[in-house]
C-alpha cells in the first residue's frame, strides 16, 4: 500500500466529550481514567500511523467559543482545507429541548446548531469531497428504552442543517459502551485505499479455516479494520477482543 496522509479534524461544543474519546481511541485510556483530563486549549495536533502506511493527521479542536472566532475566521482556509474526514461531536442532551440546565449556559442548542452549521458550510468550502460523520455523544446518560427515539428525532434537526453535496454518517456513542469503538472503526475504515481487497482476503482465509470468524485489527489502537464472518455478527465482539489484547499488551510493557 502507498504512503498515504489523510486530515481528521474533531470539533464539536466544549465538553462533548471529544477529547474523552481521542484518549480512549488513540491513547489507550480506559473510559474511567478520562475523568483526569483537562479541557482541549485551542487544538492539538497528533499524527496516527496506521497499517504501515496510512497517516492520519487528527486535529482535536477546543470548543470553548473564545477559539471558535478563530477557526471559522482568522484560520478558516488553514482550518478547514485539505480535510479527508470531519468528526463532528454532539452531546445528545445539550440537544434536548427541554433541559434548562443547558438553555442556560453558553452552549445551548441554538448556539450548538448555528457552530455546527458554520463548521460544515466551511468544510464545503474548502474540502468539499470530506467525509462527515456525526457522533451523538453521552448516550448512556439517556433511558435506554428512549435512546433509538431520541437519537432519530435529533438526526433528523442535525441533517436539516447539512447543504447538499456533504456526505454524512451518524453514530450514537458512548465511552462506556462498545459503540463508540465502532463508530472509530468505521471512520478509519473509511479512510483506507483498497480497503475492500482487504475484505476479499480475510473472505479467503474464512473460507480455508475451521473458523466462524476473521478480524483485522489495527496493532496500535486495536480498532477493528475489516472481518467476516459465516455466523451472526455480533459487533460487540470486536471490542471485547481488542480490550483483551489491549490489556494485555499493556500488562506486557509494565513487566
Amino acid at each position: 500500500m502507498p504512503n498515504f496522509k489523510s486530515k481528521v479534524l474533531l470539533m464539536g461544543p466544549g465538553e462533548s466529550g471529544k477529547t474523552s474519546m481521542r484518549s480512549m481511541i488513540f491513547a489507550n485510556y480506559l473510559a474511567r481514567d478520562t475523568q483526569r483530563l483537562m479541557l482541549t486549549m485551542e487544538m492539538e495536533m497528533s499524527n496516527v500511523t496506521f497499517l504501515g502506511s496510512l497517516m492520519l493527521n487528527l486535529w482535536d479542536c477546543g470548543g470553548q467559543k473564545s477559539f471558535i472566532d478563530t477557526y471559522l475566521k482568522k484560520q478558516r482556509d488553514f482550518v478547514f482545507g485539505n480535510v479527508g474526514v470531519l468528526v463532528y461531536v454532539f452531546d445528545i442532551q445539550a440537544l434536548s429541548k427541554d433541559s434548562a440546565d443547558v438553555q442556560s449556559s453558553e452552549w445551548n442548542k441554538t448556539a450548538v446548531m448555528e457552530y455546527f452549521q458554520s463548521c460544515v458550510e466551511a468544510l464545503k468550502q474548502y474540502s468539499g469531497g470530506a467525509q462527515l460523520f456525526c457522533l451523538l455523544h453521552k448516550v448512556d446518560l439517556i433511558e435506554e428504552s428512549m435512546r433509538q427515539d431520541i437519537f432519530e428525532k435529533r438526526k433528523a434537526e442535525i441533517e436539516s442543517f447539512i447543504p447538499a453535496g456533504i456526505n454524512v454518517t451518524f453514530f450514537a456513542t458512548s465511552i462506556w459502551e462498545s459503540s463508540l469503538f465502532q463508530a472509530w472503526s468505521h471512520i478509519v475504515n473509511s479512510l483506507i485505499p483498497r480497503v475492500s481487497l482487504m475484505n476479499e482476503h480475510l473472505g479467503a482465509v474464512l473460507k480455508c479455516s475451521d473458523v466462524l470468524e476473521v478480524s483485522l485489527f489495527e496493532r496500535a489502537t486495536f480498532l477493528c479494520i475489516c472481518k467476516k464472518s459465516s455466523g451472526t455478527d455480533d459487533p460487540r465482539r470486536q471490542q471485547a477482543v481488542s480490550n483483551i489484547v489491549k490489556q494485555f499488551k499493556m500488562s506486557c510493557l509494565k513487566q
